[in-house]
């Protein structure tokens, strides 16, 4: 699955909005993680930098190939040991119940198929895990925002952008996935600057929810 014009872009997108603020945010999600983590569109791999000690692999998802190949170059200097691999969010190469937490950062709102690809998230956690997410989503008020919104998402949003709809409720989606949602901050960004149909954000945390004894442990050959 290439899509190397956007992949170009996002590059240097992404290190734009890490230096107006997005590093904080991506440093916040992943605050007190441990074990084995799953990351759900990797992308070029800029919150690898942020695991903490205790999380002991990581297992980073992504299938564009130009962001793959930049997110196993910053495997190599991460402070955990970091695994990329080619795969869907639909179809995560990954056994049930194999991780204790999972990370989506800036994907949800671009999978095809958001019931689908929470629902995998869901199989491959420990009952008892956690998911952290960071996501564009619809305004949280009624009004010209989200007409706006849904507008651009039906038009030309999605092909500018790699895919990505602004209107997706996915607090909402999070739960009907069978997450018990534990925190959420609703906030747009850039706090300060123009106001756009991706300036609604989202950031928090999730349970599976059932007993947390521990699973089978599978290692990645």
């Amino acid at each position: 699955m290439g899509h190397p014009i956007f992949a170009r872009f996002y590059e240097r997108l992404s290190v734009r909005m890490d230096r107006a603020g997005v590093t904080e945010l991506r440093r916040a999600m992943v605050a007190g993680l441990s074990g084995r983590v799953i990351e759900v569109g990797a992308g070029n791999g800029l919150m690898f930098a942020h695991y903490p000690p205790a999380v002991t692999e990581v297992l980073a998802v992504e299938p564009e190939p130009r962001l793959r190949a930049a997110a196993e170059a910053a495997a190599r200097s991460a402070p955990v040991p970091i695994r990329v691999v080619d795969g869907l969010a639909d179809t995560l190469p990954a056994a049930g119940g194999e991780f204790d937490a999972a990370v989506a950062a800036l994907v949800l709102c671009t999978v095809p198929d958001q019931r689908t690809a929470l629902a995998e998230i869901h199989r491959v956690l420990r009952p008892g895990g956690g998911l952290r997410f960071l996501e564009h989503v619809l305004a949280e008020q009624p009004g010209t925002l989200r007409r706006v919104q849904r507008i651009v998402d039906a038009t030309v949003w999605p092909l500018l952008a790699g895919g990505c709809h602004t209107a997706r409720d996915t607090a909402a989606a999070i739960t009907s996935a069978g997450f018990t949602v534990d925190e959420l901050h609703r906030f747009r960004f850039p706090p300060d600057g123009p106001t756009s149909p991706a300036s609604p954000l989202i950031r928090g945390s999730a349970t599976r929810p059932g007993r947390t004894e521990d699973p089978p442990r599978r290692r990645w050959p």
